[in-house]
């Protein structure tokens, strides 16, 4: 326990919500206690925004609890089984003590009473067991120092950087907890301290269910600077080729000093991974977690091509089926593993196309090729990443280099091809009552779009003469 001296902006994501203030001051009235918890109150210390608000009523029953959010607004049961509650519009989670069992289907208990440290107890790490009670906000008299409840001496862990389990039994009753250990590596930069080290050793993971997994390494690549520590942490700590034995494949593997003077495959990765989580031309969270996978999948297929003359010809080819079998470990989403597969294919393309002076047709035949799941300036920015890990001199990738990715745009601005391929001239519809549909259809088609890039010829007359004439 200890008080700290909270400036008044910092909690301006609470004062300046009269819904909140309405919630909070009937809570209280009714006799609850109200704690802001977990995530938020470790954000504050941090001086990170704080995105997602989480409340923990004490005293009242979450009956009571429901009754009160329901005075604001429509409450929709997030998570009601674990004591979850919000309210329309309000971006807070609300919730009341409680206990969960072990397992995947956990059962939950509700206890209004639980004390202070009990409740705290259940939390994964001491940086996530603090609390402060709320109350203060309502005091017009309110002079800048706050209590903060700190059982288990998490504040002092967040200036050390130090990971800790708050507790070791229930710690291990949720293998879940490994996976939030290896994204605050990454987002946080703090390590685990040496009983934490040893519980992640032994944990048994085979319970965990392949979303859960997936919703961590989403919070890894979108919330972190340095991802990689993350998975860094996981070969330290020996469980690596258990959990991404696609990414432990390029240990050692050899470069050619020539372009890749920093070390091995996985070293080249990791440096990528983290230029890909600070590049700052994404165009949405989407495209940047797709960017992401690509990044730490682009040289999957360096181990099976590599030669004695430590050449990887084909590796692009070679790693679309491994990148394929990495993402269906941790996910179903159907578009988002063809784009990786794409991408992967096709990741040196940019910088081979600079380098040989590439025409605009030869754009464009790409452009067509990673139709319709990406584009040539999402192909651009995996590049960019994959030149910026190289570094000789650390683990920190290199400026990027913003020279190729404006020649690279240049290129495909002039092209037209921004938001992807250039649209064909003749459609089918031009060929009604001429062609039989099918394949032999789609067939005079596609040699006309073959034209239409090679010739730049953009009359749909022109192009039907040509095709149907049988002339090139």
């Amino acid at each position: 326990m200890g008080k700290i001296v909270i400036k008044e902006e910092e909690f301006s994501f609470l004062r300046g919500n009269p819904r909140f203030f309405g919630i909070l001051k009937e809570l209280i009235k009714d006799g609850g206690v109200v704690y802001l918890v977990g995530g938020s109150v470790r954000d504050l210390f941090l001086g990170r925004s704080i995105k997602d608000i989480d409340i923990e009523v004490h005293k009242l029953s979450l009956n009571d609890l429901q009754k009160v959010l329901e005075l604001s607004g429509e409450v929709k049961l997030v998570g009601k089984q674990f004591g979850v509650l919000r309210v329309f519009g309000l971006d807070i989670d609300w919730s009341i003590p409680r206990k969960d069992s072990k397992g995947r289907k956990p059962k939950v208990s509700f206890d209004p009473d639980m004390t202070i440290e009990e409740a705290c107890r259940r939390r994964d790490l001491t940086i996530n067991a603090m609390m402060i009670d709320l109350s203060f906000l309502l005091d017009k008299k309110f002079q800048g120092e706050v209590e903060v409840i700190d059982p288990f001496y998490g504040l002092q862990d967040l200036k050390d950087e130090k990971l800790r389990a708050v507790d070791e039994k229930l710690f291990l009753d949720d293998p879940l907890r490994f996976y939030r250990v290896m994204q605050f590596v990454g987002r946080f930069e703090m390590q685990p301290d040496e009983e934490l080290t040893e519980i992640c050793k032994k944990m048994d993971l085979k319970e965990v269910a392949k979303e859960r997994i997936y919703e961590e390494l989403q919070k890894l690549f979108l919330k972190s600077k340095r991802p990689s520590l993350g998975i860094r942490w996981l070969k330290d700590i020996g469980r690596l080729k258990e959990i991404m034995p696609q990414v432990y494949d390029l240990i050692e593997v050899p470069q050619n000093p020539q372009f890749h003077r920093e070390g091995d495959v996985f070293e080249h990765t990791m440096q990528a991974l983290d230029a890909a989580a600070t590049l700052d031309k994404y165009e949405n969270e989407h495209e940047k977690l797709m960017i992401m996978f690509v990044v730490l999948c682009h040289d999957f297929g360096k181990p099976q091509t590599v030669d004695e003359n430590l050449r990887t010809i084909g590796h692009e080819k070679a790693g679309v089926e491994i990148a394929k079998k990495f993402m269906k470990r941790f996910c179903d989403d159907v578009e988002l593993i063809k784009s990786v597969k794409k991408l992967v294919r096709y990741h040196p393309a940019p910088v081979d196309f600079i380098d040989q002076g590439a025409s605009l047709k030869a754009y464009k035949r790409l452009a067509n090729k990673l139709a319709p799941e990406v584009t040539l300036r999402q192909l651009t920015l995996v590049a960019l990443c994959d030149v910026s890990g190289r570094n000789a001199e650390g683990h920190v990738p290199l400026k990027m280099e913003e020279d190729l990715f404006d020649k690279s745009m240049k290129s495909i601005e002039e092209a037209s091809l921004e938001h992807g391929p250039e649209k064909p001239v003749l459609l089918g519809r031009h060929l009604l009552g001429i062609v039989k549909e099918g394949p032999e259809m789609g067939e005079i088609l596609a040699k006309a779009y073959e034209i239409q890039i090679e010739e730049d010829i953009k009359d749909a007359e022109e192009l039907k003469k040509r095709v149907l004439n049988g002339s090139d």
